[in-house]
């Protein structure tokens, strides 16, 4: 008899079971590298999306995007141009602005504040 035949049934089915995930998930990571024989051509694809999707926003558009989600609308009058300053670096970090983002808005502020 062999060593196999002599399990329990349930360790077998389970042993079967085993073999058939290993095939499977072998398999599958054979198919999906085999699929993508170019993934530089992906990645550029991906990238010129990118740049399509970015716009160049004005600081006020970029004000009205990320300010005004979290806060009511802000006039750049209501501070000055250090104030802004100030508030924007805080801010920077607490919306995950991009630092030309970030530079925009200041830009903005400051240039409508009318205020130094």
């Amino acid at each position: 008899m062999n060593r196999l035949s002599s399990l329990n049934p349930q360790w077998r089915a389970g042993l079967v079971l085993a073999a058939l995930s290993a095939a499977i998930y072998a398999l599958s990571a054979v198919c999906l590298t085999a699929a993508d024989p170019s993934p530089d051509k992906d990645a550029k694809t991906e990238k010129q999306t990118q740049k399509k999707a970015e716009k160049k926003f004005s600081g006020a558009d970029l004000c009205a995007m990320h300010c005004n989600r979290c806060h009511p609308e802000r006039y750049a009058t209501e501070r000055t141009a250090a104030q802004w300053k100030t508030i924007l670096l805080h801010m920077r970090i607490r919306a995950n602005l991009p630092a030309d983002q970030a530079k925009a808005i200041l830009k903005y502020l400051q240039e409508d504040s009318g205020r130094p």
